[in-house]
């Protein structure tokens, strides 16, 4: 942390001094619990710096979403000429304007911030000595008056620095926390997910999705080929199964401060993508 390499100059030591100055202002309004509310703080903060990148992937997201039923009526009408098909697929995205691969750009801007969030969080509530942890904060913060002498951990009479996989020895109730970071990042994957009830015309013909014609196309020895986009679509439920589960292991093995983060991040993605699911 205390290293100079680019890494921590450009990302880590900016959020620990933004960290730093919020745990100072509720330490200055006698506020219990400073630190916790300087992570909500923080994250707040984040996530509203990162709200027009987000919104532009969310908002790709839905128009990917919008266009499934006319890809799916494009792959039953040129199931047997592949170029045809990626033909009429960029056609589609020209006519409405959806570049496939615009969501992914916001989100390689964002791994960095959220890979430094996360270092941060992790190296302050991880380690044991928080003599060292004090000493090395005291030396990246850029004004004196955020320096601190001891780093109080407690919210709400909960340490920050403990872990749900320590249950037996602080309660039961900490396996509670895995289970709401899964279920919260279950739900947003769920929302971001294509709608299965919307059809669109071919030909004079209806194309519902999830029938069986559209998932599969036929091969001349009758066995079914999966469409690209079904393939993805696959790829997209999986992972939205995947997901939560994996950060419900990660809440479940590192502190709760990284918790107290990942909830109130994913609440805030919630409800950014239920305003942009809302939208027409």
């Amino acid at each position: 942390m205390t290293n100079p390499n680019v890494w921590n100059q450009l990302l880590i030591w900016p959020i620990i001094n933004l960290l730093m100055a919020l745990y100072k202002f509720f330490e200055w309004l006698h506020v219990p619990g400073p630190l916790g509310f300087a992570v909500i703080g923080l994250t707040i903060v984040i996530r509203l710096l990162l709200y027009p990148l987000m919104a532009a992937q969310l908002k790709s997201a839905k128009k990917m979403q919008q266009l499934k039923p006319h890809l799916d009526a494009l792959s039953a009408k040129h199931k047997d000429n592949k170029q045809a098909l990626q033909q009429a697929q960029l056609d589609l995205y020209k006519q409405h304007g959806v570049n496939p691969a615009a969501g992914c750009l916001p989100l390689l801007i964002q791994m960095p911030v959220l890979i430094a969030l996360y270092n941060v969080f992790y190296q302050v509530l991880q380690n044991g000595n928080m003599t060292k942890v004090v000493s090395d904060i005291n030396h990246v913060v850029y004004l004196s008056s955020l320096k601190i002498s001891v780093l109080d951990l407690s919210f709400f009479g909960i340490s920050l620095g403990i872990k749900p996989s320590q249950w037996q020895s602080h309660g039961w109730w900490l396996l509670a926390i895995p289970v709401i970071t899964a279920a919260l990042q279950y739900w947003q994957s769920k929302l971001m997910m294509p709608q299965q009830t919307v059809s669109a015309p071919v030909d004079n013909k209806k194309i519902q999705i999830g029938q069986k014609n559209d998932n599969a196309t036929e091969k001349k020895d009758g066995k079914k080929e999966q469409n690209p986009e079904d393939t993805a679509l696959e790829m997209q439920k999986q992972m939205a199964m995947i997901t939560p589960l994996m950060f419900g292991v990660f809440a479940y093995q590192f502190p709760l401060g990284l918790a107290l983060y990942w909830n109130v991040f994913g609440l805030f993605g919630i409800m950014q993508q239920l305003r942009i699911n809302a939208e027409k």
